[in-house]
């Protein structure tokens, strides 16, 4: 694929609320690029910002953060786009469809206009009717428009059940795909930790009632948003280390598995939907899919997540 030339470098992110500026904090401390620009709609909030972030960069890597334009695409790597309303207690992440698309009606030509050769990030909610916009509005090739889908619902998941059997998450595999959203699905028949079958793990930790904790546990991680925004009315630092991971394995071409939002086509019967699924990620973005192993059950709700998605896709004007 021939992409015009980029600073190899380079990350632009378009809003700078809450998780904008998490997920900039978090880039800053990661050394993966030397060069941030941000663009808000509300230019002092951007300066406020970069100017706060830019002060910790004596105590990580040598880089520049500062306020930016949407010419500032055309060399990127990775725009982020994190702008747009964000969810309210009471509200559910679709709640928020109609006044995100239109915000992205404003972004997406502009990035178009560009001519940007690299990956687009979309995190902004609900992310995957917001990426499949993203998709349409900007001509971009697929597999380098990306939403950050269920990256951050599975590490709640390995967070839940590190905790639940004292193990460390980190050797907790497991996936939750569909929309990020209520009816997101826990990939429990493919969960493992380091190879051993979850349901024989949670028997070696002393747990046998594996029907009541593993609802327990979906529920707690489907509603762990609900939960943060009704304590502290946003939720930032999760995601933010989502985008921190997601540009890493872009940026180190890592060809890592991560559950992104991505465009499906006919992988589990599903056609012309984004949501997630595991995929190979590496610098050129999406890679392949990955099929991973669903019970008939889990297979049957995924197709209730794509089509709930597509009911949505198919009401806007696009």
């Amino acid at each position: 694929m021939n992409k015009k030339k980029s600073n190899s470098k380079k990350a632009v992110m378009i809003g700078c609320g809450f998780v904008g500026s998490a997920s900039v904090f978090a880039l800053m401390q990661s050394g993966l690029f030397t060069e941030i620009a941000l663009i808000d709609a509300d230019k002092n909030k951007a300066e406020g910002e970069a100017m706060d972030i830019s002060h910790g960069i004596p105590f990580a890597s040598p880089m520049r953060i500062y306020v930016g334009d949407y010419d500032d695409v055309a060399d990127a790597t990775i725009v982020i786009i994190s702008a747009g309303a964000g969810q309210k207690p009471g509200e559910t992440r679709l709640d928020l469809v109609n006044k995100n698309v239109a915000i992205f009606k404003s972004i997406i030509p502009e990035i178009a206009k560009r001519d940007f050769g690299g990956i687009l990030l979309v995190v902004a909610n609900p992310v995957d009717i917001l990426t499949q916009v993203a998709i349409k509005l900007s001509g971009l090739p697929e597999e380098r428009v990306i939403g950050s889908g269920t990256v951050l619902d599975s590490a709640r998941l390995r967070s839940k059940l590190g905790q639940h059997l004292s193990v460390d998450s980190r050797s907790v595999h497991a996936f939750i795909v569909g929309e990020h959203g209520d009816s997101e699905v826990v990939a429990w028949s493919s969960a493992n930790v380091s190879g051993v079958p979850l349901s024989d793990m949670c028997e070696m930790r002393g747990h046998y009632n594996h029907k009541e904790n593993t609802k327990e546990i979906a529920d707690a991680v489907k509603n762990s948003a609900y939960e943060i925004i009704n304590k502290k009315h946003a939720t930032y630092y999760g995601i933010a280390m989502s985008v921190k991971r997601i540009c890493e394995v872009i940026m180190r071409d890592e060809k890592s598995i991560l559950p992104v939002s991505h465009m499906i086509h006919g992988v589990y019967e599903i056609d012309d939907v984004v949501l997630s699924t595991p995929v190979i990620v590496g610098v050129d973005g999406i890679e392949s899919d990955i099929p991973i192993n669903l019970s008939g059950e889990e297979a049957l709700k995924l197709k209730e997540s794509a089509d709930a998605l597509k009911n949505i896709i198919d009401t806007l004007e696009l």
